[in-house]
């Protein structure tokens, strides 16, 4: 069964083959993981569910409540024998709280696509940086700024 996400991503740009188990460009298609991993994180959000809602949809994070005295939902962002991190959505404390962490992704041009579908905006375009990849950054649902990452070292 593909993810709704998926199928948004399906109307708004070219087919992707969902089935495969790594990324690899052939033609028309290319596979988007179900989850992209970030470096480290915690976030704070003035509507915790509209926030988690954000990132289910865009990049396929897992939520579960921490059952503690406060709201705190932890976030799994990819399989445990991965590479990265895992982390938190709290609810902000102070709105100059901010955060601002990279996520590795696959295909910059297709996130970014889907980041502004799902309701968030690009405050910095694609941006290359030689010899490393492509970076952008954006506001998500909740004005929280992110950097969005594609490792390209043909870059310029």
């Amino acid at each position: 069964m593909i993810e709704s996400r998926h199928l948004c991503f399906k109307k708004l740009l070219k087919p992707y083959d969902f089935t495969q188990s790594i990324a690899k460009a052939k033609g028309e298609s290319l596979f988007l993981p179900l989850m992209n991993r970030v470096t480290h994180f915690e976030i704070p959000a003035d509507d915790v569910r509209r926030a988690s809602e954000f990132y289910r949809e865009v990049f396929g994070w897992k939520f579960n409540s921490w059952g503690g005295p406060e709201e705190y939902l932890l976030i799994e962002t990819g399989a445990q024998d991965a590479p990265g991190i895992n982390g938190g959505l709290m609810k902000k404390r102070d709105p100059g709280q901010p955060v601002v962490n990279s996520i590795d992704v696959l295909d910059i041009d297709a996130t970014m696509k889907m980041i502004e579908h799902s309701g968030g905006t690009i405050v910095v375009p694609k941006t290359a940086i030689p010899g490393v990849g492509w970076l952008a950054y954006f506001k998500d649902t909740e004005q929280n700024i992110f950097g969005i990452m594609q490792a390209d070292a043909t870059a310029k």
